[in-house]
């Protein structure tokens, strides 16, 4: 038999609000970090770490300055991926192909032939 004073555990559904409130805010101090240049995308897509593992790779992409969706689709048109597809599923091979290419076209030496295209026409739109 129990004592009146003993505190019963929580929840399932408290439990598992505040695990989500737990990876939300990890999340998006990972973006912030990505925002700020302190961490690469690049570096999250290899490291993978907890908080991004369920995480949609255009919402890391898209943490990135200057990074819109527009950005975002092209980039992951030219890999091909999807923009649902998770960090925590991409395969090895994935994930180095992907920070091959978030390095080379952060860097300024586009790779892809269909993201130089893409870039190619936005560059001709602006001047």
């Amino acid at each position: 038999m129990t004592s009146p004073t003993a505190i019963a555990p929580a929840p399932q559904h408290l439990r598992a609000l505040q695990r989500a409130n737990e990876v939300r805010l990890a999340r998006a101090e990972l973006k912030r970090r990505v925002a700020e240049g302190e961490l690469t995308a690049s570096e999250v897509v290899l490291d993978a770490p907890w908080e991004a593992e369920s995480m949609a790779i255009a919402d890391l992409l898209m943490s990135q300055r200057r990074w819109g969706r527009t950005r975002c689709r092209r980039f992951l048109a030219s890999v091909p991926l999807s923009e649902t597809k998770t960090i925590g599923s991409l395969t090895e091979r994935q994930r180095r192909a992907i920070a091959a290419q978030l390095s080379a076209v952060t860097s300024g030496v586009v790779t892809s032939d269909a993201y130089r295209l893409g870039h190619a026409r936005q560059v001709a739109a602006v001047a």
